[in-house]
């Protein structure tokens, strides 16, 4: 019977109203067009290809672990003197348990970078951005337990499907798409020895309906805060703190942590780096208060224009009953593409 209740909480989540059901990853720093579209070529490389792969709760779910894979692109192009225009896109993917909950987006992306003012090694930037996808939503019911599948008596018959499920069909594959629009602005600053960024993103701003029957399940509108610094100790270590904040309808996040970097090389602008870092998730409870979610560790390697970053969440909520060992990893590669244009003052890195 256990089986049988994972399955109508499952169908619960799935067909209720949708607040919070976005992917999100632990390296948000390592997703930049899924954190904010202003993030769209904000970067000190011509080009910039990055891939992010989430395994969630595989100690407890198995092979119905949640899996969420994500490939962007991104360049910046100059406009004028020290004006930037960036332009993007993503490819996203997630699939959920048993029934194969499966969510892919299509997305393209531009912003538009304003030099502000600064001097020499200073710079401080406004970016807007924006950006339009195709979300299409599907799951295979077939892989799912009924309640007139049940006598009552703790007998199951999977071939009792009488059809008096007027929702939907028990034994289709229903699919959704929909468009989905973003917005967002970030705002950074460069200094000799130190940097500084902020942005809020808004997505979902059309508020799709995202119900798989003929009901009204708007998708809310998600709110990303983000920020954070790299500060230099020396010529060789810097610290990297830095914090996000999402809002989507009575669902709140907060993940707040940070590095701390080595670099490799002893040239001054090496891109070779070791990097370490710690962060802690929380979220809220709808009927008052925080939960505790997970605590966080990444390892981080650059090495000229490839990067590779590992990471483990180590789950602290409840859901950790199901296994000392449950909890999530994840992998962020990143490839950059160095153009002729030569700056160092241009962008953070975060």
């Amino acid at each position: 019977m256990s089986r049988y209740w994972y399955h109508v909480v499952l169908f619960c989540l799935i067909f209720g109203r949708l607040g919070a059901q976005d992917i999100h990853f632990s390296q948000f720093y390592m997703s930049p067009l899924n954190l904010n579209p202003a993030m769209t070529g904000v970067s000190n490389q011509s080009q910039r290809l990055i891939l992010n792969y989430r395994n969630q709760w595989a100690p407890a779910l198995g092979a119905n672990a949640y899996n969420t894979s994500s490939f962007s692109y991104d360049a910046r192009i100059p406009v004028g003197y020290r004006d930037y225009a960036g332009i993007g896109g993503t490819l996203w993917g997630d699939v959920a348990g048993e029934a194969n909950f499966g969510t892919f987006q299509a997305r393209l992306s531009g912003s538009y970078s304003k030099f502000l003012f600064g001097k020499y090694k200073t710079a401080n930037y406004l970016v807007v951005g924006a950006d339009i996808g195709m979300t299409q939503r599907r799951i295979n019911l077939t892989d799912l337990r009924w309640p007139q599948q049940h006598n009552g008596r703790g007998g199951f018959d999977p071939a009792a499907l009488s059809g008096e499920n007027n929702m939907l069909d028990p034994n289709s594959s229903p699919s959704l798409t929909y468009p989905d629009l973003s917005i967002g602005v970030l705002f950074f600053s460069v200094q000799e020895s130190s940097s500084y960024y902020g942005g809020i993103g808004f997505s979902h701003i059309n508020q799709p309906n995202v119900s798989f029957l003929n009901s009204d399940a708007s998708l809310y509108t998600k709110i990303t805060l983000h920020a954070g610094a790299e500060y230099s100790l020396n010529r060789y270590y810097s610290v990297l703190p830095n914090a996000i904040v999402l809002v989507q309808g009575p669902h709140r996040e907060y993940n707040l942590g940070g590095s701390l970097r080595y670099k490799l090389g002893s040239v001054e602008f090496s891109q070779e780096y070791i990097q370490l870092g710690f962060w802690y998730r929380a979220g809220n409870q709808v009927n008052g208060g925080l939960h505790s979610d997970a605590f966080i560790t990444a390892i981080r390697f650059e090495t000229g224009s490839y990067g590779i970053g590992f990471s483990y969440d180590l789950t602290t909520s409840r859901f950790r009953r199901a296994g000392t060992a449950n909890g999530s990893f994840e992998l962020s590669m990143n490839y950059y593409i160095r153009g002729k244009e030569r700056s160092t003052v241009y962008c953070p890195t975060f």
